[in-house]
């Protein structure tokens, strides 16, 4: 006889018969009370989730750019255009970049260390870098580019910035950089992309700037040219990048891609119609027909300086301190900003642009406000500097025997940026009864004609500092005549000495303490009237995350850090975090 079989133990069987022996009301709020539990259990884990877990950037996505322009040379050596620098901001990579807060790190150098006597920089390179066509980066490809940038008969626009300057291979993987005199800025100039030797040397240097590597071009950099755009007639319109990984970078944004515009309407256009993604080329006059629900607009300071530089020599009424400063509390800074710039700009009375060195707790680089009663400070600033107004509303004062009349002419570029400062200031000025006249001229002709010779009462211009605010060439007195830049033919014996103290100075700290004095004094004498500092406005779709923008010197700068950048993003726990 066979043996009984035993009943295998089921918790579904033994859990609904539980529940079916039940009454029916019983067996309602039985279940209503396991479904709540199960609800909030889920919420639980969500919200636990949620609260204990970190968004990491991860790979993929693609980011469709907008630009006015088309790159000519995608060449570090020859760019000039805005579209040509961002291509090889992209594309090639240097010794140096910038790190997220506008500071200089190494890039494809492993190490930079500077001799005792502040002469001579001894590189050695980071291992294992490639070109995008797999040749292997060498010393000899930096001492190329860079005598490339030094040959006269190539004319690159680099070429000052390498003057006097030797650059010697010591093996593969080192090299050395000798200067003739100190100069702590240089530093700069070690983010010169690197082009890769092989592919260039058989050029004779008249071909080079003929050749289809200006715009099919090869580097070292985070992103590589995988298709070029052309319309029906065969020009570039367009490039299509590919992540490319190194050592030292592993870009998340997988592809990008280069739209190239004709013009700002074009491009608004292709905004509008979300055919991309991003654009550095909107002028701020469009901002406000952007869709803010789709776009965010970045925007950073750039070291450029606008403001109106004064000829002494020129113009005996404007060596009368009183005058100037009479001149100056007429103009109200924020008003221009907000009238020439639509807002986007910082009003300043500082020589130094906001945001590159750390302020005082006075802040002196922004301006005080305007008085309410300006014109009668003004007024009362040339009273007491002995001007008298005339029954005519102008002002007259005798000057070495002569019957001086306040007057003023601006000289300045026939831009739109420019036409409407120089407009917008001439009419606070002659609010007061100051005779004020505006000079426009085409760039060239006010470079060559009215800057260079320094024929000029009053210049309104802008000056590009650098990120360095190196102020030497622009208010030293060994600078006053051309091809110097201290165009307001300035001399101060205090502010020359410490200007040339900081060209060899290491000490930030040190360094930022004596801009400050030279700010200080410059401020003080009023050689220029400085107004503000324009900015950068960068459009780019909330989608995709950027790395902050600090301390930029020009726009292409945005993609120093562009592999960090990431459409896609998972949540993990920290422990899988790597930050």
């Amino acid at each position: 006889m066979d043996a009984p079989k035993k009943r295998r133990f089921s918790f579904s069987n033994s859990y609904f018969g539980f529940i079916f022996r039940r009454k029916i009301s019983d067996r309602f709020l039985y279940n209503l009370a396991v479904l709540a539990f199960f609800v909030t259990s889920i919420i639980a884990i969500v919200t636990v989730n949620n609260h204990f877990t970190t968004s990491i950037p991860s790979s993929g996505g693609t980011l469709v750019e907008g630009i006015v322009g088309t790159p000519r040379f995608v060449n570090p050596v020859l760019a000039i255009n805005r579209a040509d620098h961002d291509m090889v901001a992209l594309i090639y990579s240097g010794l140096m970049k910038l790190d997220e807060q506008g500071l200089l790190i190494n890039d494809l150098a492993e190490s930079i260390t500077l001799s005792e006597d502040k002469l001579t920089y001894t590189v050695k390179l980071r291992n294992g870098v490639q070109f995008h066509n797999g040749t292997k980066l060498t010393a000899d490809d930096f001492v190329y580019t860079i005598s490339l940038i030094q040959n006269p008969d190539l004319k690159s626009p680099l070429r000052g910035n390498w003057d006097g300057v030797k650059v010697e291979k010591s093996s593969d993987t080192e090299l050395t950089i000798t200067l003739e005199e100190p100069y702590t800025p240089f530093l700069e100039n070690l983010t010169v992309g690197i082009l890769p030797r092989e592919l260039w040397n058989e050029l004779p240097i008249e071909q080079i700037p003929f050749s289809q590597h200006n715009t099919e071009p090869i580097g070292t950099g985070p992103y590589s040219i995988t298709d070029v755009l052309r319309n029906k007639t065969g020009l570039i319109n367009g490039y299509k990048l590919e992540a490319f990984a190194t050592a030292n970078q592993n870009p998340n944004i997988t592809t990008l891609v280069f739209n190239f515009y004709q013009n700002e309407e074009e491009l608004l256009q292709a905004l509008k119609n979300k055919e991309i993604a991003s654009t550095p080329s909107l002028s701020p006059e469009f901002f406000s027909q952007i869709d803010a629900e789709t776009y965010e607009i970045i925007e950073t300071p750039l070291p450029r300086t606008f403001g109106i530089y004064f000829n002494q020599n020129k113009s005996a009424t404007l060596r009368d301190e009183n005058v100037r400063k009479a001149l100056e509390i007429l103009i109200d800074r924020e008003k221009l900003v907000d009238t020439v710039l639509y807002g986007f700009g910082i009003p300043t009375s500082s020589p130094i642009p906001p945001g590159f060195i750390p302020v005082e707790s006075t802040d002196s680089q922004r301006p005080e406000k305007v008085a309410a009663d300006k014109k009668i400070i003004a007024e009362g600033m040339l009273t007491d500097g002995g001007w008298k107004k005339t029954e005519a509303g102008t002002w007259e004062k005798e000057i070495e025997k002569n019957m001086v009349t306040l007057a003023v002419t601006i000289s300045t570029a026939n831009t739109p940026l420019f036409d409407q400062t120089a407009t917008y200031i001439s009419e606070e000025w002659k609010s007061i009864g100051v005779d004020v006249q505006i000079a426009q001229f085409e760039q060239n002709d006010l470079v060559q004609g009215i800057i260079r010779p320094r024929d000029f009462e009053a210049l309104l211009y802008g000056s590009d500092i650098g990120r360095q605010t190196d102020l030497y060439p622009f208010w030293h007195s060994s600078q006053k005549s051309d091809p110097g830049l201290n165009i307001a033919q300035y001399t101060n014996i205090d502010v020359d000495m410490i200007l040339e103290k900081l060209r060899t100075e290491t000490d930030t700290q040190i360094q930022t303490e004596e801009k400050h004095k030279v700010e200080k004094i410059i401020i003080d004498e009023k050689p220029a009237i400085f107004l503000f500092v324009p900015t950068f406005g960068y459009i780019l779709d909330k989608s995709v995350t950027a790395t902050t923008f600090e301390r930029l010197s020009k726009q292409s700068e945005r993609f120093a850090n562009v592999a960090k950048w990431h459409i896609k993003s998972n949540n993990v726990w920290p422990i899988f975090s790597n930050n």
